[in-house]
C-alpha cells in the first residue's frame, strides 16, 4: 500500500540515486562545517530539509550564500545575494558538483576556506540516477520531517533541529533531557549528554533499505524490553535501537499516527531513566 505522503520506495531502483544525492550532500555539507561556528553535537555541520529538497540554509559571511539540492526537478542551486547558478543533477560525479559550487562561490567573493576542495568529492559517477527516484526521496523526506515536527512540538525538553547528516545521510532529531553522565567531562557533549536520537535513513551497509531508528545514550536497561508495536523490532547487532522498516510503515492505514505513537512511547520510556541525575 502506498500513501500520498509516504510513497512506496524500491531499494533497488533507489540505490544509484540515493548514493548520488548522498555524495552531493557531503560536498555541500563541507560549506556548513567550514563557514559556521561550531555548535554542540555538530549541529552547525548538517543540512536541513527544504520545500524542494535539501539546503545548507543561508550561510552568512563576507558573501552570504545558500546551496540547495532541488530533488523535485533534480537541480543544484547555488545562490548569493546577487546571483543564482543552477545545474542539472544527472548522476554526475560529486567532483563535478564540487567544481560548480567552488567556482560559483569563489567568483562571488566567498572565502576560499569555506568552499569544498578535492577532499570533499570523488570521480565516481551514477549512471542509474533517476529524476523520478529523487522526487520520491523528496516526498519521503518531507513526510518524515513533517512527522518529526509534530512529534517535537509536544516535547518540553531541549531538542536539536530536524537535520540531515551528510556523512551517514540520515534525517534525525536528538532529544536532550538535560542531566549529564557521571564521570564524563561536561564540556564534552558527545560523551556527557544523555540523549535519544529519532531518525530515518534510506539504507546503509547495516540495513540496505529505508528504515526508521530510535537509539538512546546511555541505553537504559528497560528500553530493549519495551513492547513494540507490530512492524518495529529491537536491533542489537551493529547498533542498539528500535528499527522500523519503511516498507512496514506504509502498510499502516495511518503512517503518521503510527510514527507519533512509536516515538512518544519510546520517549516516555526513555524519559523514566534518562531524565534522572546519576
Amino acid at each position: 500500500m502506498a500513501h500520498e505522503n509516504f510513497p512506496a520506495l524500491d531499494p533497488g531502483a533507489l540505490d544509484a540515486t540515493r548514493r548520488a544525492i548522498h555524495a552531493y550532500s557531503r560536498v555541500i555539507g563541507v560549506c556548513c562545517k567550514a563557514a559556521r561556528e561550531k555548535r554542540k553535537h555538530w549541529w552547525h555541520a548538517s543540512l536541513r530539509p527544504s520545500l524542494y529538497g535539501l539546503t545548507t540554509g543561508v550561510i552568512y559571511g563576507k558573501t552570504d550564500f545558500e546551496i540547495e539540492l532541488d530533488l523535485v526537478v533534480s537541480r543544484l542551486h547555488v545562490r548569493t545575494g546577487t546571483s543564482s547558478v543552477s545545474e542539472r543533477l544527472i548522476g554526475q560525479s560529486s567532483a563535478e558538483v564540487a567544481a560548480t559550487v567552488r567556482g560559483t562561490l569563489l567568483a562571488h567573493g566567498v572565502e576560499e576556506h569555506v568552499v569544498p576542495g578535492e577532499e570533499a568529492a570523488n570521480d565516481d559517477e551514477y549512471p542509474g540516477y533517476s529524476v523520478d527516484q529523487a522526487n520520491l526521496m523528496h516526498r519521503a523526506i518531507g513526510s518524515v520531517a513533517r512527522s518529526l515536527e509534530d512529534f517535537r512540538a509536544g516535547i518540553r525538553e531541549e531538542q536539536s533541529p530536524i537535520q540531515v547528516w551528510p556523512h551517514h545521510f540520515d534525517l534525525s532529531m536528538i532529544w536532550l533531557p538535560g542531566p549529564k553522565i557521571q564521570g564524563q567531562d561536561p564540556a564534552d557533549e558527545e560523551h556527557a549528554d544523555k540523549q535519544m536520537n529519532f531518525g530515518f535513513a534510506f539504507g546503509d551497509e547495516a540495513i540496505p533499505e529505508p528504515y526508521f531508528y530510535v537509539t538512546a545514550y546511555p541505553l537504559p536497561e528497560s528500553l530493549p524490553a519495551l513492547p513494540l508495536p507490530d512492524g518495529t523490532v529491537w536491533k542489537s547487532d551493529g547498533f542498539h535501537g528500535a528499527v522500523l522498516l519503511y516498507k512496514n510503515l506504509i502498510t499502516n492505514a495511518d503512517p503518521h499516527g503510527y510514527l507519533l505513537d512509536l516515538w512518544n512511547g519510546l520517549l516516555d520510556a526513555g524519559r523514566e531513566d534518562l531524565s534522572k541525575d546519576d
